[in-house]
This record gives C-alpha cells, sequence and structure tokens, in this order.
C-alpha cells in the first residue's frame, strides 16, 4: 500500500467541534497562559524588589488598557482553568461520564469561570 492510498486519521478539518473537545482544548490552552502569567507576577515582584523607578513603571504597564485587559485575560483563564480542574476531579471520582453530564458540567465550569471573572473584577 503506497503512503498516497493510506487513509488519513480524523482531524479537526474532519469533524466538528464539540462544546468537550473546544473545552479540553481551552483547558490547555488556559494552563499555557496560567504559566505565561507567572512570569508577569516574577517580572512585577523583581520591579518591586528593584525600587520606586521600577516599580512605577511595571504598575504603568499593568495599569495601561493593554496591562488590564491581559490582567483580566489571565483571570478568566485562572477561573476557567480551576473550575475545569474541579470537574476534571469529579470525573477522576467517576461521577458524570454522560453526554448529558459532560455537556452541563462544561456549561457550569464555563459559567461559573465567567461569574467568577466578574465577581473578581468588581470586588
Amino acid at each position: 500500500m503506497s503512503a498516497a492510498s493510506r487513509p488519513l486519521s480524523p482531524h479537526l478539518q474532519i469533524y466538528r467541534p464539540q462544546l468537550t473537545s473546544v473545552l479540553s482544548i481551552l483547558h490547555r490552552g488556559s494552563g499555557i497562559i496560567l504559566a505565561l502569567g507567572a512570569l508577569l507576577v516574577a517580572a512585577w515582584l523583581a520591579a518591586v524588589a528593584a525600587g520606586p523607578a521600577a516599580y512605577l513603571a511595571a504598575h504603568g504597564l499593568l495599569n495601561s488598557w493593554a496591562g488590564k485587559t491581559l490582567l483580566f485575560l489571565w483571570t478568566l483563564c485562572t477561573f476557567y482553568h480551576l473550575c475545569n480542574g474541579v470537574r476534571h476531579l469529579v470525573w477522576d471520582a467517576g461521577y458524570g461520564f454522560g453526554l448529558p453530564a459532560a455537556y452541563a458540567s462544561g456549561k457550569i465550569a464555563l459559567g461559573a469561570a465567567v461569574a467568577l471573572t466578574v465577581l473578581a473584577w468588581l470586588l
């Protein structure tokens, strides 16, 4: 059998995105963004330790519209990763494997992440 005649494995161009697959991809992506955000926190702490001038520069950057947007998205990723992690812990306990339960828990995780993010930014 030649390489050209072999069937291809199903991939994103074959399958329609489903909530469960999109949430799985978002969970991995949010983990990457959290790691990058940890670098931002480390840079902020370094600026605090470096003195008032460095702190004011970091504060100015984080207080700009771009900085606030990054912090808002980082907060959203934090809460999504947390809520989806709890969802995975429930699965590890052996519950919620049915398709209706998986979709419901995914919607709950998304809604809780948005609600917690809004609450954190309002308070």
